[in-house]
């Protein structure tokens, strides 16, 4: 099984920003574990905090992975072509969220990412990866 990990806008800080939102332990070193603890599953990573960016990885392997698990971040919130970029592929999305959004600012209640993807998964920390790896192992 073949799935990418992809995160957006200052997710490269996690470990660094905000640690009582996002936690100390940065992303690189959560992949690795990642990768250990699903030694079967071939994962890839891709961050960036440009929208297209985004947009052009979805594009990029979602007629050929076996899934995709996507936190945009603040762009889920915001972006209509994320979102029209997932409705436009085959592979499945998982989208997921570090922190409980809906216990935060109320513009994070809304995702336009939501009503095309396979699955939510919200406010579990870096186990929400976890989590959504198992998700398509299930």
């Amino acid at each position: 099984m073949k799935l990418q990990i992809i995160n957006g806008p200052n997710l490269n800080l996690l470990g660094t920003r905000e640690k009582n939102i996002y936690g100390d332990k940065d992303f690189i070193e959560h992949f690795k574990d990642l990768q250990s603890n699903f030694k079967n599953i071939d994962l890839h990573y891709f961050q960036s905090n440009i929208e297209g960016e985004l947009i052009n990885k979805i594009q990029e392997v979602g007629f050929e992975f076996d899934g995709i698990i996507l936190n945009a971040a603040a762009y889920t919130h915001t972006s209509v072509g994320i979102g029209d970029a997932i409705r436009s592929i085959t592979s499945p999305v998982i989208e997921v969220h570090i922190s409980n959004t809906y216990s935060r600012e109320e513009f994070r209640h809304k995702s336009f990412l939501s009503a095309h993807v396979k699955g939510v998964i919200v406010g579990f920390g870096l186990k929400s990866y976890d989590l959504a790896i198992s998700s398509f192992i299930d």
